[in-house]
């Protein structure tokens, strides 16, 4: 069982919410990630929401500005979210742009040198960090879901369409859609993955379902006044996608939000009662 340091815990709407490190075997350095376990997690395994966050996040984002905690407490839902790169690796340039290296590991498993070494998100939460939050926390293994925001918003949407059988419903605030063509996307891709577009299609959600994956439904919400709305995140291009694939799609418009936090906190209710309502 791998050793967890206690970071920190917190009493919060009658659960525990903590911040933990621990030794990575995926990604070869210390990871840090937190947990809420709502109040009912006292008495029984509960639901798990995997929550990923978006560029130049960290492991406390989601936990400190979404105001998750009331309606996860309220629903019984466990909240998990994790660091969003490798740290102090060691890579020249790795902290030169906030878009991509430290903090922007874009939850795949990099293949190009020297990035590959350390940057396996896709493992690291699929495999290593699932496993723990299941063998040290009272998760249900059977129902777990995935969300996210923005690039954790993207992520959220490829591991539920590569990992049906690990992630039972799906959600995200903002993501980056099509990301073989925004900017964000193919900077990380050319550096991560390399030049063979078809490796790229693998962590595209518009390639994925264009190339026949699936998943029960997915739940998308979108600011209309979010400045990298035109740019970057492509939902309309997802959304043609999903019609001509008969995947199921509920992707809503709010005016006036943009890409922040305060966006989040405004409709995170639904959102977890989403997952709520899928998972049980």
């Amino acid at each position: 069982m791998v050793a967890l340091e206690t970071r920190s815990q917190h009493r919060c709407f009658d659960g525990i919410q903590g911040y933990y490190q621990h030794p990575s075997t995926a990604i070869s350095l210390p990871m840090r990630f937190s947990v809420y376990q709502p109040p009912q997690a006292k008495q029984q395994r509960v639901p798990v929401v995997f929550f990923l966050a978006g560029l130049t996040c960290t492991e406390e984002t989601f936990m400190i500005k979404a105001g998750a905690q009331r309606y996860a407490a309220e629903y019984g839902l466990m909240l998990v979210s994790m660091d969003t790169s490798p740290r102090q690796t060691g890579i020249t340039g790795e902290t030169d742009a906030w878009d991509f290296g430290a903090g922007a590991g874009f939850y795949l498993d990099a293949t190009q040198t020297p990035w590959s070494q350390y940057y396996r998100m896709e493992n690291y939460i699929t495999q290593e960090l699932h496993n723990i939050v299941i063998e040290q926390f009272p998760a249900d293994p059977d129902r777990i879901g995935i969300f996210g925001h923005s690039m954790g918003g993207h992520g959220a949407l490829i591991l539920a369409l590569r990992y049906p059988d690990l992630f039972h419903s799906v959600s995200a605030f903002a993501p980056i859609c099509a990301p073989m063509r925004c900017p964000w996307g193919q900077k990380a891709f050319r550096n991560y993955l390399g030049e063979d577009q078809q490796n790229w299609r693998k962590y595209d959600t518009t390639a994925l379902i264009e190339d026949g994956r699936r998943v029960p439904d997915m739940f998308i919400d979108q600011g209309s006044d979010d400045q990298f709305l035109a740019e970057q995140l492509n939902p309309d291009i997802l959304k043609k996608a999903c019609r001509e694939a008969n995947q199921k799609l509920t992707l809503r418009f709010h005016s006036g939000y943009d890409h922040s936090y305060y966006f989040i906190s405004t409709f995170i209710s639904e959102h977890l009662r989403y997952h709520c309502d899928v998972l049980s």
